[in-house]
């Protein structure tokens, strides 16, 4: 299936200069989230999965889809100070400043395989960042899979040593 004419491009967000990938399109097709869904989820079957860690917040579409379909766990990761229980926190570069991403302390054990998902790999910097707290936890990660990754930034540098799976490339 071809997925690009169910991304939509919105220039100038969130700020001047920016053309973004919007997924709602595909989201809203019901054949093509299946096929994506699908694709995802092939990408990563026959590995052995623990936890799908899902990146706030449009990360959070598809990693429990691909949670239950690997019968494994969602984690979800959020922004600072968006989870209810003790978190440990990881800051990341932003254009002009920083943010922080936070996991649960007790979302991951020691040893646990684990599938990182989001929506878009760009910089690389909010993927790392979720790389680092998995780690942190004692997690191991099996692969980072996204919807979209866009080259031009080189956001899988930042990302190199782990297996990056797509469904498109820009």
């Amino acid at each position: 299936m071809d997925f690009k004419p169910f991304i939509r491009d919105v220039n100038d967000f969130p700020k001047t200069g920016v053309i973004f990938k919007d997924i709602t399109p595909l989201l809203n097709d019901n054949n093509a989230l299946k096929a994506a869904c699908q694709i995802l989820f092939e990408k990563v079957h026959g590995q052995h999965i623990d936890k799908v860690v899902g990146v706030d917040s449009r990360g959070f579409i598809f990693a429990p889809l691909l949670a239950s379909k690997l019968n494994a766990g969602f984690v979800p990761v959020r922004k600072k100070g968006k989870l209810p229980y003790k978190t440990l926190s990881e800051s990341y570069a932003l254009e002009y400043g920083t943010d922080s991403l936070e996991i649960h302390v007790d979302a991951i054990k020691k040893g646990e395989k684990v599938l990182v998902h989001d929506d878009v790999l760009a910089t690389g910097g909010t993927a790392e960042a979720v790389c680092k707290l998995v780690e942190r936890l004692g997690g191991e990660i099996v692969q980072c899979n996204f919807l979209i990754q866009l080259d031009f930034l080189n956001g899988a540098e930042k990302l190199n040593g782990y297996d990056i799976k797509t469904l498109l490339k820009y």
